[in-house]
């Protein structure tokens, strides 16, 4: 595969590149945006349809008040509608998901119910494998790469009646929190379309925030499902490590990489759940872990909760995340025994820690002996730094030791408290084009990517993939000009019970969550500054 140029990145960044187009150069991929199969559905029943939570459509199809294909179609037309504008899906299933959602119907009609999932449209980040449709985590490395067999959780979905709906977009190959760097373009967040989404799981915060999907998977390895999830105003979980299967997802750091469910309410994210936990005797980060109904669990009394706030994770808080964080303290404050600030995790290691599990070089050093360096500029100027620097066999072994420790003494932090309450993010989503400049100004020093610098985003919730304890994130706030602020919760291993527990609480005490971005058919895209395009051509 030849080098994505600069000129060629400057286009995807201003969106000249259409979906509709690159559709056509690979007609033998599932599923184009602008033909989405919508069938006869009506406007304004597809657009009800639409809004539904997830739960609240399983409802529908298990009283048999809605078929699957209905919810199929009408989520199919709005994705046409509105996908131009967000950048959300790389690849739209459309033929697939009209053809497994008239199966399910079928068995829905005879009275046979997978699961909860049941006819349940959901949808996929782009590095999540699935077989016969590309999966390209974002890069021109995989953008004709066409997977062979299910990734392990696709699998578990199909089987518990889930629809596959489509693939969304991410920052290439998961290495980065904001989402603006995909051979795609970037994604766009649906509460201001000039802001980045948050990363990895860029699209897929974008898709279940401006209800294109009722729920979406994403991976979390420096914080991809909660960064993403709390800049878009939905709810993501990272479950404890090994809980949910990564096999078959494509690895960006694979000690600390995480699969998650996202989606509109913490029921919803429960219910996903349920059915993606399970060991899996061929990943070897699986765990045989407890096998929990987190619906359930979910709604247990928090009245005895004693919460931690600990107080590393609210320096260099902007003012306005501060505000909503101190407001969602004082409503946790009423809900349980109280939050203390006394309360404190263990302290990691800073800066080289990711690259010296040299876990992410293994993997692209295999790739670019194959198919050569043909990243994103961005990508590659990290690329670069990474192969540069690739840790002795001495070096890896001591980081992973370091990491075991970690992970096998975190729990004692949770002897006197339950759980920690913590900001998601120190800030509010940067602008498009101030952190397309920002990348475009980082190629030529090459830096290492740390996700702990508080610029990067992930400041807050990258320990917590160190840590390998379920955190949480859902809605708190909103900043002045309406942009989304998160809480994050979290616990020791295999705490997810507890942790969604306190979430629901949460969430029921508050109306955060019913606040819908304001996007309409009319609605501008506002375009990339000319700064950055000449950023990238002169780069």
């Amino acid at each position: 595969m030849g080098n994505i140029t600069r000129r060629e990145f400057a286009s995807h960044c201003t969106g000249a590149l259409a979906l509709g187009g690159l559709f056509a150069a690979f007609p033998g991929v599932a599923g184009a945006t602008g033909g989405t199969e919508a069938g006869s559905a009506d406007d304004s029943a597809s657009e009800d349809l639409t809004t539904l939570s997830l739960s609240e459509a399983s409802a529908r199809i298990h009283n048999r008040s809605v078929t699957s294909t209905q919810l199929t179609q009408a989520l199919l037309a709005r994705i046409a509608v509105y996908n131009p504008k967000l950048d959300a899906y790389i690849t739209v299933m459309a033929a697939e998901a009209l053809k497994q959602a008239a199966q399910l119907d079928q068995e829905a009609k005879a009275g046979k119910f997978r699961s909860p999932l049941h006819g349940i449209p959901i949808s996929l980040k782009d590095n999540i494998d699935t077989a016969g449709t590309r999966t390209t985590a974002a890069s021109p490395m995989f953008r004709t790469r066409v997977p062979t067999e299910d990734a392990e959780i696709v699998t578990r979905l199909k089987a518990a009646g889930a629809v596959i709906l489509g693939k969304l977009n991410l920052h290439e190959f998961a290495l980065g929190c904001t989402g603006d760097v995909s051979y795609f373009g970037p994604a766009r967040n649906p509460w201001s379309l000039d802001r980045v989404t948050g990363g990895s799981s860029a699209g897929s915060g974008a898709a279940v925030a401006a209800d294109l999907c009722y729920g979406a998977l994403g991976t979390d390895t420096g914080g991809s499902i909660r960064v993403p999830s709390s800049w878009c105003g939905i709810v993501g979980i990272k479950p404890t490590t090994g809980l949910v299967s990564i096999r078959g997802i494509i690895p960006c750091t694979a000690s600390l990489d995480h699969c998650g469910p996202m989606a509109r309410t913490v029921e919803d994210v429960a219910l996903m759940l349920t059915q993606m936990t399970g060991y899996d005797n061929l990943d070897i980060f699986s765990v045989d872990g407890p096998r929990e109904d987190y619906t359930k669990l979910m709604k247990q009394p928090v009245s005895t909760f004693k919460l931690g706030a600990p107080p590393e994770f609210y320096d260099h808080l902007e003012p306005e995340v501060a505000v909503a964080v101190s407001a969602a303290t004082d409503v946790l404050t009423k809900l349980t025994r109280g939050v203390t600030s006394r309360a404190t995790l263990p302290t990691l290691p800073q800066g080289t820690f990711f690259t010296g599990l040299g876990d992410t070089a293994a993997y692209h050093q295999v790739l670019i002996k194959e198919s050569g360096p043909d990243y994103m500029p961005p990508t590659l100027a990290r690329m670069e730094q990474q192969m540069s620097q690739i840790p002795t066999a001495a070096e890896s072994s001591r980081v992973h030791t370091e990491l075991v420790m970690i992970r096998r003494t975190v729990d004692a932090a949770f002897a006197e408290i339950d759980l920690v309450v913590v900001p998601t993010t120190i800030m509010i989503p940067p602008k498009i084009d101030d952190a397309l400049a920002a990348e475009m100004g980082n190629i030529k020093e090459k830096p290492a990517y740390d996700f702990f610098n508080p610029r990067s985003g992930c400041s807050n919730t990258a320990p917590f993939d160190v840590y390998g304890i379920p955190a949480l994130t859902l809605p708190c706030g909103f900043s002045k000009s309406g942009l989304p602020i998160g809480l994050m919760i979290a616990g020791p291993h295999f705490s997810e019970g507890k942790v969604l527990a306190l979430a629901y609480t949460f969430q029921q005490a508050t109306d955060w969550h019913k606040r819908k971005p304001e996007l309409t058919p009319g609605t501008p895209v506002p375009p990339i500054v000319e700064t950055v395009v000449d950023a990238a051509k002169k780069s």
